[in-house]
Parts: C-alpha cells; structure tokens; sequence
C-alpha cells in the first residue's frame, strides 16, 4: 500500500482572512495537493494553536502545517499538539522560541511601519483588539498590490487580540522538524532582518522574493515553490 498523501494546512496571520491564501491553494490543487485554509480566530497561540492542532489530528495522514506572519505562533504551537505535523512552513512569519512573545522579539530589531499603523478597539465584554488604519493598510502591508485590491483587503481584514502579541509561546516545535521560511524583502509589517533573525537561528531552509507582507497574494509562486520544497522534504 502506498504511503499517505501529505497534506498542507494553510493558516493566515492577522489583519487577514484564508482568502488570503486563496491563489496558493488553487496551485496546490492543480499539483494534486491536498490543501485546508483555517480560519484563524487571533486570539493567541495556545488558543489558536490548539484549535488548529484539533483540525489537524482529524487529517488522515501527514501534515505539513504553512503559516504567515502571526500564523507562524500557531503553526508552531499546532505542530506541538499533533502528531502527524511532519514539516513547518514560515511565510514571512514569525517563528518564536519557548517562552518568548512576539513583542519581546520584535524589539531586538529594527522598527517597521506596524506599531504606528495599528488601532485599538474595545469591544464590550471582550478583549481589547487591534485593526490597522485603512489608509494605511497598503503601505503597511500590501505595498505591490493595486489600490483596487488593497482597499478591499483593508475593509474585510480581522482584527487580532492586542493580548496575543504578549502572550509567551508554549513549545518550539521547529527544533525537532523540518523548517523552511520565505522572507519578503520589502516587508513594512515584519522588517526583513527579524525576518531573517528567525530564519537563522530555527535551522530553515530559507528563501528571499522582493514583496510585501502580503506575499501570498502578490507573489503566490514564491509561496507555492516553497512548499514545494518542503513537500519534497517530508517525503
């Protein structure tokens, strides 16, 4: 009998939704390979990464788990709760150590266009959440896309949990799989060199495209030869 398929998991990051992914996973399905895009709920890591580990212990078979930018603490916190997690894909995201948050790392580095972009809102009953400014949103996040398209990615964005980005992450999952990160070179969100900080220091296999944060939509072959890549690897 012959071995399973492996499966990808796609899982965006925040001020974004899995139509974000949404070229990638029509790639992936024209190799013939299975492909899921969560909807991540950006609460945090341990809650996010649990939810994804759930969806991912009901996949029959191997997975190799693709996160952007804050997907990156879930894919890493997932990985560690399912078993059949066979490779970790980081797509300008951030790949953190056990008991560091993103905040933490972030200020080891050069600032980038973020802090100044985000917005809070207090949502009765709830967590205070961030957005980032609709006038901003292009420069910050999707600077090589058209106006058309970043408007409409501005206005359908979902906000994140302002506590997430101080929340300490649980195990790294990265020291025991095989990584691999795509750095954007033009990032305003994650400055390229945390990006390529976290690259170093996990052990990936690492490789550079000149994008924005939104590298999944503007340069979705990137992505898609990335996780070729990393298929091949599992295998």
């Amino acid at each position: 009998m012959s071995e399973k398929q492996t499966t990808v998991v796609l899982v965006h990051g925040a001020f974004a939704d899995a139509s974000s992914w949404s070229v990638v996973v029509s790639g992936l399905r024209e190799r013939g390979v299975p492909v899921l895009a969560v909807a991540n709920e950006l609460r945090g890591g341990a809650s996010d990464g649990a939810r994804v580990a759930a969806l991912v212990r009901e996949i029959d078979g191997p997975v190799l788990l693709v996160g952007h930018s804050y997907g990156g603490v879930v894919i890493t916190e997932a990985a560690s709760r399912a078993e059949n997690v066979v490779g970790l894909v980081y797509v300008t995201a951030f790949a953190l150590k056990e008991g560091e948050a993103v905040q933490e790392l972030l200020s080891h580095y050069p600032d980038s266009s973020l802090g100044a972009a985000l917005v809070p809102h207090e949502l009765p009953g709830q967590d205070v959440v961030l957005s980032l400014r609709e006038d901003a949103f292009g420069a910050v996040f999707a600077a090589d896309l058209p106006a058309e398209r970043t408007s409409v990615l501005a206005v359908s964005q979902r906000p994140i949990a302002a506590a997430a980005f101080g929340e300490k992450a649980g195990p790294a999952a990265w020291r025991t799989l095989p990584s691999h990160y795509l750095v954007a070179t033009a990032d305003q969100a994650i400055h390229p060199q945390a990006q390529r900080g976290m690259a170093e220091r996990i052990g990936a296999t690492v490789r550079e495209v000149d994008a924005s944060h939104a590298v999944a939509v503007s340069r979705p072959d990137a992505v898609l030869d990335l996780i070729d890549t990393a298929l091949k690897v599992t295998r």
